[in-house]
């Protein structure tokens, strides 16, 4: 069946339905991950958002459900030039098609994704609609109306649940959080107990944490539904405990301390993004998906390709913007997870 794209600048692309078919409203943006796309498709930071596989060929490993970042996706719409209808992969349970399809999510392929692209990082992420019907002025009228609502209270968890075993007991707070946060931790020996978005600081203290981690997450971090958090996280910080933050965790810290973010022109989204630690001199290879920065004059680690913040140090605690668990994505700063166990090992000591 046909299908449209149509920007909020008047673009429209004719492509045809995959997944489950209808019409949908998003943000429209854009990931140059080549692999990782059930990790992409399962990452609640989309929540809201439709998202372009930058790669041509996507699903040829199929779908695996032990890859996943969370239960089902939460992404308004998922764009691919071409969806492999014939994986080949001993792990794999199906195919990308009838994965859409059976959760909900509209699929859009046999566009032209680089056009497309190019159209985002020229002008700016925007909005966008998918259609079956052939577009009008309403359609680009819907568009520019959109806006991504209290996405952080959609995707999180909403009880607390208790993971693993050790001595180290640390509080994740979840904003939308990725299962390698918890797994990371766990396998360096943490319990973790996850935390609901809203919880009060007093709830966290109450289980006398070594550690606090503070999630990824979806939509700008100084959206006022926020504030509450930020105030958690300042209260928190306040009794010295060791806290690290990850993507919209680093933004949310950041506020508690006084410095603001920006939305970016059209994000930071896939596996290949360069990051320069300042200590150090060194560079790595990093896995991001985010579309604000905090603005700092000084940060410990900055994007070599647009020199924003992505990183800051706060003495016992720290933030990166970027994900150090990286599923899917190189594993090149996996040592921070270490580093913030030196640091609640140091704590705990006294």
């Amino acid at each position: 069946m046909k299908a449209y794209l149509v920007l909020e600048n008047g673009a429209v692309f004719e492509g045809e339905s995959f997944g489950a078919q209808g019409i949908i409203v998003g943000e429209v943006v854009f990931t140059t991950g080549m692999t990782g796309y059930l990790e992409t498709l399962t990452d609640p930071s989309y929540y809201g958002q439709i998202v372009i596989q930058t790669f041509p060929l996507i699903g040829n490993y199929g779908v695996i459900p032990l890859d996943f970042e969370s239960s089902d996706p939460v992404m308004k719409a998922y764009i691919v030039k071409h969806p492999c209808q014939t994986p080949s992969n001993f792990r794999s349970e199906g195919t990308l098609d009838t994965f859409l399809m059976e959760r909900g999510i509209i699929g859009l392929c046999g566009i032209d994704t680089r056009a497309l692209t190019k159209i985002i990082r020229n002008n700016g992420v925007m909005n966008g609609k998918i259609t079956i019907s052939a577009p009008t002025q309403s359609d680009i009228l819907d568009a520019k109306s959109y806006c991504v609502r209290n996405p952080v209270a959609a995707v999180s968890s909403r009880t607390i649940e208790k993971k693993g075993r050790g001595d180290r007991r640390v509080a994740l707070m979840d904003f939308g959080t990725k299962r390698g946060i918890a797994d990371a931790l766990i396998d360096r020996g943490c319990e973790v107990r996850t935390f609901p978005h809203n919880a009060k600081s007093s709830e966290i203290l109450a289980m006398s944490p070594t550690g606090v981690m503070l999630s990824n997450g979806p939509g700008d971090p100084t959206d006022p539904a926020n504030n509450e958090i930020v105030e958690t996280v300042r209260t928190i910080m306040h009794n010295c405990i060791p806290m690290f933050g990850i993507c919209l965790g680093h933004q949310l810290m950041a506020l508690a301390n006084g410095y603001s973010t920006k939305k970016l022109e059209f994000g930071h989204r896939g596996s290949n993004q360069p990051v320069k630690e300042l200590s150090t001199g060194r560079v790595y290879i990093t896995s991001q998906n985010h579309g604000y920065a905090v603005l700092a004059d000084e940060s410990s680690f900055v994007n070599v390709n647009d020199g924003t913040c992505e990183g800051l140090d706060y003495g016992n605690s720290f933030s990166v913007q970027f994900h150090p668990e990286a599923r899917s994505g190189p594993l090149d700063t996996s040592f921070l997870f270490e580093r913030f166990i030196e640091r609640m090992d140091t704590y705990a000591a006294g």
